[in-house]
């Protein structure tokens, strides 16, 4: 009811209209065995406020979300997946279909080489995990962007956060990357919060100061969308 009724009442509510959005969010759980897996903060709020705004705005959205503890928006097809491996072949079934691709999921990018059908007991000494690197889909996703697709990828950087972006969006072949940095205050992994600058490949940029994901929401869309003017 409630994105319906922001539907009803946000200033831009057709500038998406016939278009197919596709949203990733959430973390993935990569198992270790039945009781144990590797994961990350991700909360995905992030990606939900995404989907929301892009429901809000009239596009068709599908939300691919990893394991959250957030209520389902409403207007959305939701594709809930576990790991990476699952996420990929979400995303390989509904990317062709798809006129904007964001990929605000925090994916794994390794994943244990084994899987243990028991659990690992305990023992003397020091334990070994073997990794093995998971699928870049976001680079793959770059690699498949067909004629007039516009692929958003985040970049959540500690360090050299600007230039590793900059990196991120050139080597992905994307439109536009969201650089935020999960130590700021109020910003990153399970705030309702968050703070990111925009770059987009065209060379603009825009610094969006702390504000509710939703309204975060909102500015990426509109920055993404006032570049094809």
């Amino acid at each position: 009811l409630v994105q319906y009724l922001y539907r009803s009442i946000h200033p831009a509510a057709d500038s998406l209209a016939g278009k197919k959005v596709l949203v990733t969010a959430g973390p993935t759980e990569e198992a270790l065995d039945p009781v144990r897996y590797l994961t990350n903060k991700s909360s995905g709020k992030m990606g939900f406020a995404l989907a929301q705004e892009a429901f809000a705005r009239g596009a068709r959205v599908t939300l691919i979300h990893g394991p959250v503890e957030l209520p389902l928006p409403a207007g959305v097809k939701n594709v809930s997946v576990t790991s990476a491996a699952e996420m990929f072949e979400a995303v390989q079934r509904n990317l062709g279909d798809s006129d904007i691709y964001l990929s605000a999921a925090a994916i794994a990018d390794y994943t244990p080489e084994q899987f243990s059908e028991q659990k690992i007991k305990k023992q003397a000494g020091n334990f070994s995990l073997s990794l093995k690197r998971t699928v870049d889909i976001l680079k793959f996703a770059g690699a498949k962007k067909k004629a007039g697709q516009q692929i958003v990828g985040f970049a959540v950087e500690t360090k050299a956060g600007e230039s590793n972006a900059v990196k991120k969006l050139a080597d992905k072949n994307l439109d536009l990357v969201v650089l935020n940095n999960p130590l700021e205050e109020g910003a990153g992994f399970r705030h309702d919060t968050n703070r990111v600058t925009l770059i987009h490949k065209s060379g603009e940029r825009r610094e969006i100061p702390q504000l509710p994901k939703l309204d975060v929401a909102f500015e990426i869309f509109e920055f993404l969308l006032a570049q094809e003017k």
